[in-house]
């Protein structure tokens, strides 16, 4: 993250907020939901991390024994953790009245806020970790069992030097520097000419929502290996995870009852969901709100070697078209974009990312995008995570507002 410092102390001041400054849930709980939201896609890389945290704040170390040795309370949250992580879109407020009505175990709702903000953060942060090739291994010579090391020879340490990694892709790759160039210049003129058209006329409120049908289908079609395995959980992650099987399913699965589209309109994070989650845990709207906003304004202006590029129709495709994924629609919107500017394999890295992170690779990394620098796909993988972060609190935000009205 180091690579965008404007967007890394917006991310450290909301993650300090929401792990150590005053707030609804106690300290020890804050790191458990932690370990709990990242065991869901098996990232032991931020578990062992909030381990160390928890026992640091004083947490019980029997809870680190499983599931089974936590208080019921936060084995209350195992249901809702499920549903944010893999399909938020099937959240009802039934799952809100359930937690915040079970009597002694019962959440206040600014305690279940300040959960359902860390378990989203922390899906969204094994989307960047995963994304990024911070992936340890256990290794019985370490002290406490783990030492980061390179998995398909995708290792921390390449992705943060620059240079070598780009020239080992390219290198290594069957495309040469020439038809990474063309690539490059191809999408950039397909940006250019989507401006055009845009100025010439707009398209009719019925045609942008066949696109965003077609869209929403053409995303059943990106499958990146046998997804519907069932997951295969590391002993020591098992123990975090009730149902470890239930995955992320297609939005849009064929031969099911139409889910509701969610119309970004009806339920907004600036009109809607920004106010709710500050009047129940104040502050951390304000935060949340600035990190949105400064990675979808990100900028340097730059696409690889060409300097004074707008970048704005491609980083509103790439968070869009997570959105999409997860079954949200902005009305105002033309998905037609989307396919026009997301390559396939791209196309594939960002649903492996966003919704199976544990099973991203370093050659999906490599196949996008081969002439770009790597901040420009850190910065990549800085969208699909706040894009996927704001797609599950817009869920849960809306189920609480319903359960309140």
């Amino acid at each position: 993250m180091s690579l965008h410092t404007q967007y890394l102390e917006s991310f450290l001041r909301s993650q300090f907020y929401m792990l150590r400054m005053d707030g609804p849930l106690p300290l020890p709980y804050r790191h458990y939901i932690a370990i709990m939201a990242a065991a869901r896609h098996q990232c032991s890389y931020l578990i062992n991390m909030h381990v160390d945290e928890f026992l640091k704040t004083g947490g019980i170390a029997e809870w680190l024994n499983g599931l089974e040795y936590i208080p019921q309370r936060l084995k209350n949250l195992n249901e809702i953790n499920k549903l944010l992580a893999h399909r938020p879109w099937l959240i009802t407020k039934e799952h809100i009245q359930k937690l915040v009505k079970t009597g002694e175990n019962n959440w206040s709702l600014p305690e279940l806020v300040h959960a359902v903000v860390l378990l989203a953060q922390y899906h969204a942060l094994a989307s960047f970790v995963f994304g990024s090739g911070i992936n340890p291994e256990r290794d019985p010579d370490t002290s406490n069992g783990f030492r980061l090391i390179a998995v398909n020879k995708f290792c921390v340490c390449d992705l943060a030097n620059d240079n070598n990694i780009e020239n080992a892709s390219l290198a290594s790759s069957n495309f040469g520097i020439v038809d990474s160039l063309s690539e490059l210049e191809a999408l950039m003129e397909r940006m250019k000419r989507l401006q055009e058209e845009k100025e010439e006329e707009e398209a009719s409120q019925e045609e942008m929502a066949t696109r965003f049908e077609k869209e929403k289908k053409e995303s059943l079609l990106v499958v990146t290996g046998a997804f519907d395995d069932e997951m295969v959980s590391k002993s020591d992650v098992s123990r975090y995870i009730e149902d470890p099987g239930f995955g992320y399913k297609d939005f849009a699965r064929r031969g099911e009852e139409h889910l509701p589209t969610f119309r970004a309109q009806d339920y907004t994070w600036e009109n809607h969901g920004f106010s709710l989650v500050n009047r129940l845990y104040s502050d951390i709207g304000h935060l949340l709100d600035e990190k949105f906003r400064m990675v979808y304004n990100l900028t340097y202006n730059t696409m690889a070697t060409h300097e004074d590029v707008d970048t704005t129709m491609l980083r509103r495709a790439l968070f869009n078209y997570v959105h999409c994924m997860f079954g949200i629609r902005y009305d105002d919107y033309d998905y037609g974009e989307v396919n026009q500017l997301l390559e396939r394999s791209l196309k594939v890295y960002i649903k492996t990312v966003t919704c199976y992170p544990e099973k991203t690779t370093k050659r999906m990394y490599d196949s996008y995008w081969r002439q770009f620098k790597h901040s420009e796909k850190v910065h990549v993988n800085l969208l699909l995570m706040e894009a996927r972060m704001q797609a599950e609190l817009l869920y849960a935000l809306r189920a609480i507002t319903r359960h309140l009205t």
